[in-house]
């Protein structure tokens, strides 16, 4: 069958992601999926042959992956919905016993992306699922195992602590579990900054830049200054000046020193240190 014949062509080009642009990968996914349609395997039915589910489920998570790395996150979300009907397939459905399928990786994926647009119910729909489908206890360990979900499970219990240190640690290259989970973790350190610099103007009248540069988990005073721009706050003498808050005249050198506190302990842990220069 010709468009067989293309459809394998066209993953063995993609399977090399160096060897394409990114114009070219568009193009390839786009003739991919037309294959897909003419061989009636885009969604699988009951007289869809083994090999070919095999196939077109690969050619959905290259898509997939794909669109992480060219930062497309609405093109990945349809990917992960169009490859629902083939995750809930059983696996001798494939007609191998061989397992080479990425739902782990992209499920993971999505769990981040969730993440990232602070969608907590959607998270836990998505995770509750999977422990349901799992059902036995080992199962649910081989769960509990996974590397590619539990990174994202853990961020959101960090999250949800408020312990932004160790997201902010675990987003760092050496802690991602791969390439693309690098993308949205890049997303959610910019979420987390942007939260702690609106506590930080509740709490704090001032800061010294270098101090700041810790608390926003900057690489640099510089960064810090560009950050400061963007947000509109002053910078003089060493020193960010945050917008006077509404109330905030009357607010006692004890209160402001309390709100500091617990800005520090939600975001990084450093209280003593910074309560000491406020």
């Amino acid at each position: 069958m010709p468009a067989e014949s293309d459809l394998i062509s066209i993953l063995q080009q993609l399977r090399k992601p160096s060897a394409a642009s990114q114009n070219q990968t568009t193009t390839l996914l786009s003739k991919a999926k037309l294959a897909l349609l003419s061989l009636n395997a885009l969604v699988p039915t009951p007289t869809t042959a083994p090999h070919l589910l095999a196939l077109a489920r690969e050619a959905l998570e290259l898509g997939a992956l794909y669109s992480i790395r060219l930062q497309q996150p609405e093109a990945f979300t349809r990917y992960f919905q169009q490859l629902q009907p083939f995750y809930e397939l059983p696996q001798s459905s494939f007609g191998s016993k061989d397992d080479k399928s990425q739902r782990s990786k992209i499920t993971g994926l999505y769990l981040l992306l969730l993440l990232t647009k602070g969608d907590y119910a959607g998270f836990h729909t998505v995770l509750e699922g999977l422990e349901v489908e799992a059902g036995s206890d080992s199962a649910r360990g081989e769960l509990e195992k996974d590397t590619y979900i539990q990174y994202p499970v853990k961020l959101e219990q960090w999250l949800m602590e408020g312990s932004y240190d160790r997201v902010w640690s675990a987003t760092k290259r050496e802690g991602v579990p791969s390439e693309e989970f690098g993308v949205f973790s890049e997303v959610l350190v910019g979420t987390i900054r942007s939260e702690i610099a609106s506590c930080s103007e509740k709490a704090y009248p001032s800061l010294p830049i270098a101090n700041a540069k810790n608390l926003l988990f900057l690489d640099s005073e510089g960064s810090v200054v560009e950050f400061a721009q963007e947000r509109g706050w002053v910078v003089q003498d060493g020193r960010i000046y945050f917008p006077p808050q509404q109330g905030q005249d009357m607010r006692t050198e004890k209160e402001i020193l309390v709100a500091s506190g617990q800005v520090i302990e939600n975001a990084i842990g450093y209280a003593r240190e910074l309560e000491t220069i406020v």
